[in-house]
Protein backbone atom coordinates (compact mmCIF):
# COMPACT_ATOMS: atom_id res chain seq x y z
CA UNK A 1 0.00 0.00 0.00
CA UNK A 2 1.34 3.38 -1.09
CA UNK A 3 2.24 5.32 1.77
CA UNK A 4 -0.28 8.52 2.01
CA UNK A 5 0.33 12.17 0.01
CA UNK A 6 1.65 14.76 2.48
CA UNK A 7 -1.61 17.66 3.44
CA UNK A 8 -0.76 21.14 2.78
CA UNK A 9 -3.00 23.45 5.06
CA UNK A 10 -2.87 27.37 4.51
CA UNK A 11 -3.87 29.83 6.76
CA UNK A 12 -3.86 33.32 7.65
CA UNK A 13 -5.35 34.71 11.07
CA UNK A 14 -8.88 32.80 10.55
CA UNK A 15 -8.77 30.85 14.12
CA UNK A 16 -12.30 29.26 13.75
CA UNK A 17 -12.39 28.59 10.34
CA UNK A 18 -9.30 27.13 10.65
CA UNK A 19 -10.04 24.88 13.84
CA UNK A 20 -12.89 23.70 11.95
CA UNK A 21 -11.16 23.13 9.20
CA UNK A 22 -8.19 21.13 11.50
CA UNK A 23 -11.33 18.81 13.01
CA UNK A 24 -12.53 17.95 9.76
CA UNK A 25 -9.18 16.41 8.47
CA UNK A 26 -8.93 14.98 11.99
CA UNK A 27 -11.97 12.87 11.43
CA UNK A 28 -10.34 11.32 7.88
CA UNK A 29 -10.10 8.22 7.83
CA UNK A 30 -6.65 8.44 7.18
CA UNK A 31 -5.83 11.13 9.06
CA UNK A 32 -3.10 9.27 11.03
CA UNK A 33 -1.67 7.95 8.77
CA UNK A 34 -1.32 11.35 7.27
CA UNK A 35 1.60 14.47 7.21
CA UNK A 36 0.58 17.77 7.72
CA UNK A 37 2.51 20.51 6.50
CA UNK A 38 0.84 23.91 7.47
CA UNK A 39 2.09 26.79 5.50
CA UNK A 40 1.33 30.25 8.00
CA UNK A 41 1.34 33.40 6.40
CA UNK A 42 2.82 36.57 8.18
CA UNK A 43 0.40 39.47 9.41
CA UNK A 44 -0.39 42.28 6.71
CA UNK A 45 -0.47 45.07 9.35
CA UNK A 46 0.36 45.49 13.17
CA UNK A 47 -3.23 45.39 13.73
CA UNK A 48 -3.44 41.57 12.52
CA UNK A 49 0.16 40.65 14.45
CA UNK A 50 -2.71 39.53 17.00
CA UNK A 51 -4.85 37.10 15.48
CA UNK A 52 -2.17 35.63 13.72
CA UNK A 53 -0.28 35.00 17.27
CA UNK A 54 -3.16 33.86 18.12
CA UNK A 55 -3.99 31.60 15.38
CA UNK A 56 -0.19 29.77 15.51
CA UNK A 57 -0.71 29.18 19.24
CA UNK A 58 -3.32 26.87 18.14
CA UNK A 59 -1.69 25.78 15.07
CA UNK A 60 1.38 24.51 17.59
CA UNK A 61 -1.37 22.30 19.95
CA UNK A 62 -2.76 20.60 16.44
CA UNK A 63 -2.79 16.28 17.09
CA UNK A 64 -4.35 13.31 15.33
CA UNK A 65 -1.90 13.01 12.33
CA UNK A 66 1.24 11.08 11.79
CA UNK A 67 3.00 14.36 11.88
CA UNK A 68 2.30 18.38 12.16
CA UNK A 69 5.36 20.71 10.68
CA UNK A 70 4.51 24.39 10.51
CA UNK A 71 6.35 27.13 8.51
CA UNK A 72 5.68 30.83 9.88
CA UNK A 73 5.88 32.74 7.41
CA UNK A 74 7.77 36.33 9.18
CA UNK A 75 6.34 38.19 6.77
CA UNK A 76 2.49 38.61 4.56
CA UNK A 77 3.30 36.88 1.46
CA UNK A 78 -0.42 37.04 0.21
CA UNK A 79 -2.95 33.81 -0.58
CA UNK A 80 -1.29 33.37 -3.79
CA UNK A 81 2.46 33.56 -3.25
CA UNK A 82 1.96 31.31 -0.27
CA UNK A 83 0.06 28.90 -2.19
CA UNK A 84 2.40 29.06 -4.90
CA UNK A 85 5.63 28.38 -2.99
CA UNK A 86 4.13 25.96 -0.47
CA UNK A 87 2.80 24.00 -3.18
CA UNK A 88 6.06 23.83 -4.93
CA UNK A 89 7.94 23.32 -1.95
CA UNK A 90 5.91 19.88 -0.98
CA UNK A 91 5.40 19.25 -4.86
CA UNK A 92 9.43 19.04 -4.90
CA UNK A 93 10.06 17.18 -1.36
CA UNK A 94 7.15 14.78 -1.80
CA UNK A 95 6.41 14.45 -5.79
CA UNK A 96 2.41 15.23 -4.72
CA UNK A 97 0.84 17.31 -2.43
CA UNK A 98 -3.11 17.71 -0.91
CA UNK A 99 -3.64 21.45 -0.46
CA UNK A 100 -6.45 22.40 2.39
CA UNK A 101 -6.81 26.29 2.93
CA UNK A 102 -8.18 27.44 5.92
CA UNK A 103 -11.76 27.49 4.81
CA UNK A 104 -12.69 24.48 3.49
CA UNK A 105 -14.60 21.30 5.34
CA UNK A 106 -13.97 17.63 4.31
CA UNK A 107 -15.99 15.14 4.44
CA UNK A 108 -14.49 12.12 6.13
CA UNK A 109 -14.12 10.36 2.97
CA UNK A 110 -11.80 13.42 1.09
CA UNK A 111 -8.58 11.80 2.20
CA UNK A 112 -9.33 8.54 0.92
CA UNK A 113 -10.54 9.77 -2.51
CA UNK A 114 -7.61 11.80 -2.48
CA UNK A 115 -4.73 9.21 -2.08
CA UNK A 116 -7.04 7.22 -4.26
CA UNK A 117 -6.99 9.35 -6.68
CA UNK A 118 -3.23 10.59 -7.04
CA UNK A 119 -2.16 6.98 -7.21
CA UNK A 120 -4.72 5.54 -9.39
CA UNK A 121 -3.40 8.79 -12.41
CA UNK A 122 0.14 9.12 -10.71
CA UNK A 123 1.22 8.05 -14.54
CA UNK A 124 -1.23 9.80 -16.39
CA UNK A 125 0.45 12.84 -17.87
CA UNK A 126 -3.29 14.04 -19.15
CA UNK A 127 -4.34 14.25 -15.64
CA UNK A 128 -3.70 17.32 -13.73
CA UNK A 129 -4.86 17.18 -10.51
CA UNK A 130 -8.16 15.62 -8.53
CA UNK A 131 -10.73 17.84 -7.04
CA UNK A 132 -12.81 17.37 -3.80
CA UNK A 133 -15.40 20.26 -4.40
CA UNK A 134 -18.93 19.68 -6.94
CA UNK A 135 -21.11 22.30 -7.69
CA UNK A 136 -24.86 21.31 -6.45
CA UNK A 137 -25.70 20.67 -9.62
CA UNK A 138 -29.78 19.32 -9.91
CA UNK A 139 -29.00 16.42 -12.14
CA UNK A 140 -27.13 13.02 -10.98
CA UNK A 141 -23.13 13.13 -11.64
CA UNK A 142 -20.82 9.97 -13.19
CA UNK A 143 -19.57 8.59 -9.33
CA UNK A 144 -16.23 10.59 -10.95
CA UNK A 145 -15.72 12.25 -14.21
CA UNK A 146 -13.07 15.15 -15.80
CA UNK A 147 -13.19 18.49 -16.57
CA UNK A 148 -10.85 20.28 -18.69
CA UNK A 149 -8.92 22.70 -16.38
CA UNK A 150 -8.26 22.83 -12.93
CA UNK A 151 -9.43 23.76 -9.57
CA UNK A 152 -9.24 24.94 -6.19
CA UNK A 153 -11.33 24.22 -3.72
CA UNK A 154 -9.78 21.07 -1.89
CA UNK A 155 -7.60 19.63 -4.39
CA UNK A 156 -4.62 17.41 -4.64
CA UNK A 157 -1.41 17.04 -7.61
CA UNK A 158 1.47 16.08 -8.86
CA UNK A 159 5.18 17.41 -9.12
CA UNK A 160 4.97 16.45 -13.19
CA UNK A 161 1.80 18.51 -13.20
CA UNK A 162 2.48 21.30 -11.12
CA UNK A 163 5.49 21.82 -13.39
CA UNK A 164 2.88 23.05 -16.15
CA UNK A 165 1.48 26.07 -13.64
CA UNK A 166 2.53 29.00 -15.15
CA UNK A 167 2.34 32.37 -13.07
CA UNK A 168 2.08 34.86 -16.00
CA UNK A 169 -1.05 35.87 -16.07
CA UNK A 170 -0.85 37.89 -19.64
CA UNK A 171 0.72 35.06 -21.18
CA UNK A 172 -2.16 32.88 -20.52
CA UNK A 173 -4.61 35.48 -21.35
CA UNK A 174 -2.44 35.81 -24.63
CA UNK A 175 -2.56 31.81 -25.36
CA UNK A 176 -6.14 31.92 -24.81
CA UNK A 177 -7.23 34.18 -27.29
CA UNK A 178 -4.51 33.19 -30.12
CA UNK A 179 -6.36 29.50 -29.71
CA UNK A 180 -9.74 31.32 -29.62
CA UNK A 181 -10.45 29.68 -26.66
CA UNK A 182 -11.92 32.00 -24.39
CA UNK A 183 -15.96 31.11 -24.62
CA UNK A 184 -14.61 27.58 -23.55
CA UNK A 185 -12.63 28.72 -20.96
CA UNK A 186 -15.81 31.03 -19.71
CA UNK A 187 -17.74 27.56 -19.48
CA UNK A 188 -20.27 28.78 -22.69
CA UNK A 189 -20.23 32.30 -21.12
CA UNK A 190 -21.72 30.82 -18.02
CA UNK A 191 -19.19 32.40 -16.11
CA UNK A 192 -16.15 35.06 -15.91
CA UNK A 193 -13.07 33.41 -16.19
CA UNK A 194 -11.07 35.14 -18.76
CA UNK A 195 -12.35 38.34 -17.08
CA UNK A 196 -11.15 37.23 -14.33
CA UNK A 197 -7.74 36.58 -15.73
CA UNK A 198 -7.88 39.80 -16.85
CA UNK A 199 -8.17 41.32 -13.58
CA UNK A 200 -5.54 39.63 -12.32
CA UNK A 201 -3.16 41.00 -15.07
CA UNK A 202 -4.42 44.39 -13.68
CA UNK A 203 -3.59 43.63 -10.46
CA UNK A 204 -7.55 44.27 -9.31
CA UNK A 205 -7.08 40.26 -7.70
CA UNK A 206 -3.92 38.76 -6.78
CA UNK A 207 -5.44 34.50 -7.92
CA UNK A 208 -3.38 31.80 -8.48
CA UNK A 209 -6.23 29.90 -9.15
CA UNK A 210 -7.35 31.24 -12.44
CA UNK A 211 -3.76 31.15 -13.70
CA UNK A 212 -3.88 27.26 -12.24
CA UNK A 213 -7.12 26.70 -14.07
CA UNK A 214 -5.82 28.45 -17.17
CA UNK A 215 -2.20 26.77 -17.18
CA UNK A 216 -4.14 23.08 -17.30
CA UNK A 217 -7.09 24.32 -19.52
CA UNK A 218 -4.20 25.30 -22.09
CA UNK A 219 -2.54 22.05 -21.49
CA UNK A 220 -5.25 20.34 -22.31
CA UNK A 221 -5.08 18.41 -19.15
CA UNK A 222 -8.03 17.26 -17.19
CA UNK A 223 -9.01 17.26 -13.35
CA UNK A 224 -10.82 14.50 -11.65
CA UNK A 225 -14.43 15.75 -9.95
CA UNK A 226 -16.74 13.58 -7.59
CA UNK A 227 -20.23 13.08 -8.12
CA UNK A 228 -21.19 14.65 -4.87
CA UNK A 229 -18.80 17.36 -3.12
CA UNK A 230 -15.95 15.87 0.17
CA UNK A 231 -15.92 19.54 0.24
CA UNK A 232 -17.73 22.32 1.70
CA UNK A 233 -15.95 26.27 1.36
CA UNK A 234 -17.31 28.16 4.94
CA UNK A 235 -15.32 31.10 3.61
CA UNK A 236 -18.07 32.50 1.93
CA UNK A 237 -19.30 34.71 5.18
CA UNK A 238 -17.28 37.79 3.74
CA UNK A 239 -14.36 36.57 6.13
CA UNK A 240 -11.94 35.38 3.34
CA UNK A 241 -9.28 37.32 1.47
CA UNK A 242 -11.16 36.82 -1.66
CA UNK A 243 -14.58 35.77 -1.11
CA UNK A 244 -17.96 37.60 -0.15
CA UNK A 245 -20.95 36.95 1.33
CA UNK A 246 -22.87 33.85 -0.46
CA UNK A 247 -24.59 30.23 0.21
CA UNK A 248 -24.84 29.79 -3.73
CA UNK A 249 -21.57 27.54 -3.00
CA UNK A 250 -23.33 25.22 -0.28
CA UNK A 251 -23.45 22.12 -0.62
CA UNK A 252 -23.82 18.49 1.25
CA UNK A 253 -20.73 16.95 1.99
CA UNK A 254 -20.98 12.69 0.73
CA UNK A 255 -21.25 10.20 3.54
CA UNK A 256 -19.82 7.47 1.97
CA UNK A 257 -16.46 6.66 0.22
CA UNK A 258 -16.53 7.14 -3.53
CA UNK A 259 -15.55 3.99 -5.36
CA UNK A 260 -13.18 5.08 -7.65
CA UNK A 261 -12.10 3.59 -11.36
CA UNK A 262 -9.77 3.83 -14.09
CA UNK A 263 -11.66 6.33 -16.83
CA UNK A 264 -10.50 7.35 -20.20
CA UNK A 265 -8.93 10.44 -20.09
CA UNK A 266 -11.56 12.53 -22.11
CA UNK A 267 -13.76 15.50 -20.52
CA UNK A 268 -17.22 14.48 -19.75
CA UNK A 269 -19.46 16.64 -21.59
CA UNK A 270 -22.57 15.68 -20.35
CA UNK A 271 -21.16 16.84 -16.75
CA UNK A 272 -20.02 20.02 -17.94
CA UNK A 273 -23.47 20.97 -19.74
CA UNK A 274 -24.75 20.43 -15.98
CA UNK A 275 -22.31 22.99 -14.64
CA UNK A 276 -22.47 25.26 -17.08
CA UNK A 277 -26.58 25.26 -16.20
CA UNK A 278 -25.45 25.77 -12.93
CA UNK A 279 -23.08 28.97 -13.83
CA UNK A 280 -25.85 30.09 -15.70
CA UNK A 281 -28.63 30.20 -13.44
CA UNK A 282 -26.55 32.27 -10.45
CA UNK A 283 -26.66 34.95 -12.88
CA UNK A 284 -29.85 35.11 -13.02
CA UNK A 285 -31.88 37.97 -11.32
CA UNK A 286 -33.40 36.70 -8.23
CA UNK A 287 -37.03 37.66 -8.21
CA UNK A 288 -36.91 40.11 -5.07
CA UNK A 289 -34.13 41.69 -8.01
CA UNK A 290 -37.18 41.41 -10.64
CA UNK A 291 -39.79 42.79 -8.57
CA UNK A 292 -37.74 45.94 -8.06
CA UNK A 293 -36.54 46.27 -11.45
CA UNK A 294 -40.15 46.04 -12.75
CA UNK A 295 -41.11 48.79 -9.53
CA UNK A 296 -38.53 50.87 -10.77
CA UNK A 297 -36.10 50.77 -8.05
CA UNK A 298 -33.57 48.44 -8.77
CA UNK A 299 -30.11 49.95 -7.63
CA UNK A 300 -27.78 50.96 -10.26
CA UNK A 301 -24.48 51.39 -8.10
Amino acid sequence: MPSTAPIALFTYNRLAHTRLTVEALQQNELAEESDVIIFADGARSPEDAERVNTLRKYLRSITGFRSVEINEQPNNLGLAQSIISGVSKVCGEHGRVIVVEDDLVTSPYFLKYMNDGLEMYKSVEEVASIHGYIYPVQADLPETFFLRGADCWGWATWKRAWQGFNPDGAALLRALGTRHLTTEFDFNGSTGYTQMLKDQIAGKNNSWAIRWYASAFLNNQLTLYPSTSLVQNIGHDGSGEHCGKSSSFDVTLRDSPLRLRQLPTIENRAARREIEIYLQSLKRPSLKEKILSLLGLQSHS
